[in-house]
């Protein structure tokens, strides 16, 4: 039996991830697909439009037939330990054949040799990424060129401009950590890839008359309403929003945490920002200076403000939910993330999806979560965590909203 598996965030989800998702199937001759989610809180250090529980739900009227959670721990991550986590999640299952990602080279064959190379992370390559670090060059940027130096140093066939050139393609870039996971991991699953166009990742403006980047439908939405996304994604995903904007469960968006991350940064020493994670060279100082330079406190304004060739906007927001969520340092380090997620947490299922579990229950290496009462684990508490802060911050708060990760059961379609 052939089960697919896709890594995702549907933030929210739309016809180029339906595109996407019926590809994989194609290519992979999929018997049953299995997503593995982000949470409330995303790669970027963004909260996501919506909660995971109505995302979930999307991803299984998509088609999607068991949904997983990525833990906080790894959603949060640069791409090296995004890709890992979620990547050990799909291994855990015991059962995932394929995985199939999208990516602008469309093909495996430029990123294989990458990720054969790379997956040891050599000492050469530490030290070549340390050096364009140092040069204030952005992750991503210091990522590929440290890269390119490595293979070419030991002769590879492809020049430093081509690879720096297929890494600086954020999916391609992500597409080569998933390989480098399932190296690392020793995984049997086979990588397929889709090629991704139309659209690319972070377009502010729609690709076309069908297909529009996550960026660009989020933006439509908070200059013209959810009306005009109706070209860009299935009925259900219009109709999830509809329905949790209307109870006042979204749009949620980093304004909508200004006065708890501000209430944190304001009484917190440099000492303490210093304690969090991602908070790194002399950060906390920028961000104390900043704060009292302000015209108006704002998140927006705040991440503008910090924003330089070194601090990407990516690398603040992210740093910044780790102060809003007050993730230490010590809770996240390599050493911590490395041992892998210690749990499958299901946020959602169909009927094939209940079947797919009841295998998994067999062949899993990981414990499988139904109830947050029915485990206990450092990630586990901190996803519990994010969803009460995610929760809190909504235009409607109740009770069954910010404790709903305690009593909510796996949605079943």
């Amino acid at each position: 039996m052939n089960i697919t598996g896709l890594i995702v965030e549907y933030n929210p989800l739309h016809n180029g991830h339906a595109y996407h998702f019926a590809e994989a199937k194609r290519l992979t001759n999929a018997d049953g697909v299995i997503a593995v989610m982000s949470g409330d809180f995303l790669q970027r250090g963004e909260p996501a439009l919506v909660n995971k529980w109505a995302r979930a739900e999307m991803a299984l009227h998509l088609g999607v037939d068991l949904v997983l959670e990525l833990p906080v721990a790894y959603a949060t991550q640069p791409a090296e330990w995004f890709a890992y986590g979620a990547v050990a999640l799909l291994e855990a299952t015991g059962i995932v054949t394929d995985l199939c990602f999208g990516s602008e080279a469309g093909q495996l064959e430029a990123l294989l040799p990458l990720a054969e190379q790379l997956a040891d992370e050599s000492d050469a390559l530490r030290a070549a990424l340390a050096e364009q670090l140092a040069t204030g060059a952005s992750y991503p940027a210091a990522y590929a060129a440290a890269a390119a130096a490595t293979l070419t140093a030991a002769g590879g066939d492809t020049s430093s401009e081509a690879i720096v050139a297929l890494l600086a393609q954020p999916n391609n870039s992500l597409g080569l950590q998933y390989l480098i996971a399932l190296r690392r991991l020793r995984s049997r699953i086979s990588p397929v890839t889709v090629l991704r166009n139309s659209s690319n990742y972070g377009d502010v403006l729609p690709g076309n008359a069908t297909i529009a980047s996550a960026t660009a439908v989020r933006r439509l939405i908070e200059s013209d309403g959810l009306a005009a996304i109706a070209p860009y994604v299935p009925h259900f995903t219009a109709d999830i929003l509809a329905r949790e904007f209307a109870a006042g469960r979204g749009p949620v968006t980093w304004e909508s945490f200004t006065r708890p991350l501000f209430h944190r940064l304001l009484l917190s020493s440099p000492q303490e920002l210093a304690g969090h994670h991602e908070m790194t060279e002399g950060l906390q100082f920028r961000i104390k200076k900043t704060l009292y330079e302000l015209e108006k406190p704002t998140v927006s304004a705040l991440l503008q403000q910090l924003k330089t060739k070194r601090y990407t906007l990516t690398k603040l927001q992210r740093t910044l939910l780790h102060v809003l969520l007050q993730n230490e340092r010590s809770e996240l380090s390599r050493s911590a993330l490395a041992e892998g997620p210690g749990y499958l947490r299901v946020l959602g299922f169909s009927a094939k999806g209940r079947k797919l579990l009841k295998t998994m229950r067999k062949s899993a290496s990981l414990p499988i979560v139904t109830r947050a009462a029915d485990l206990t684990h450092p990630h586990l508490e901190l996803d519990l965590k994010a969803s009460s802060v995610y929760a809190n911050a909504m235009q409607e708060r109740d009770q069954d909203s910010i404790f709903r990760d305690y009593r909510q059961p796996p949605i079943m379609l």
